[in-house]
């Protein structure tokens, strides 16, 4: 590889390298998706020129709305991945299935945090609140799975409780000792 190619490679896009006002503007308009990308890039390129800008290439910008639309796809598919998986593991909370489900959520939200940035440029805003909302919700799902993990649990122990307090009081054992068969199987001290 040539020493100029290095360089290339290594520098940033044109477009990070916008003053904050017109990169947010270009960013709205991609977003919009509104206009043809030749609108966008004379816009942006007319904002350019008002701030003494060097103008847009139609080449740099078709790569950086591809980057976007690849980020933005990214996002949707995690927040639809994790809505279907948050409902389904509210009807299934404690299946070893559910755990390992919310564990991918968990690894593809770490996956498109680690590529937001892309070749060292900024994370759009909007794009972190959305990540930040579907994180939160897979965490919710994980809280509340596992307080009826531990309800489903307490209830059973109650059950079994009941069942040998019947049991062995048919046996003709005390009531002292049955009680504490019964703390026993409760987990009271």
């Amino acid at each position: 590889m040539t020493e100029r190619a290095k360089h290339k490679r290594n520098r940033r896009s044109r477009i990070k390298q916008l003053p904050t006002d017109i990169k947010e503007r270009l960013d709205g308009l991609i977003r919009e998706g509104r206009m043809t990308q030749s609108q966008i890039l004379e816009q942006v390129n007319q904002l350019c020129a008002a701030h003494g800008e060097e103008p847009l290439s139609q080449s740099g910008l078709s790569r950086y709305s591809k980057q976007m639309d690849e980020m933005g796809r990214k996002i949707r598919e995690l927040r639809e991945v994790s809505e279907v998986w948050v409902a389904k593991l509210g009807d299934a909370p404690t299946s070893d299935t559910g755990k390992m489900l919310l564990e991918a959520v968990r690894t593809l939200a770490a996956d498109v945090i680690l590529n937001m940035g892309g070749e060292g440029g900024k994370v759009d805003p909007k794009a972190l609140n959305q990540l930040a909302l579907v994180m939160q919700r897979v965490e919710q799902a994980a809280m509340a799975s596992h307080k009826r993990e531990k309800e489903i649990r307490q209830a059973f122990a109650a059950e079994a409780a009941d069942h040998a307090e019947q049991a062995l009081a048919n046996q003709g054992m005390t009531a002292s000792t049955i009680e504490t068969i019964k703390k026993e199987i409760l987990g009271i001290a």
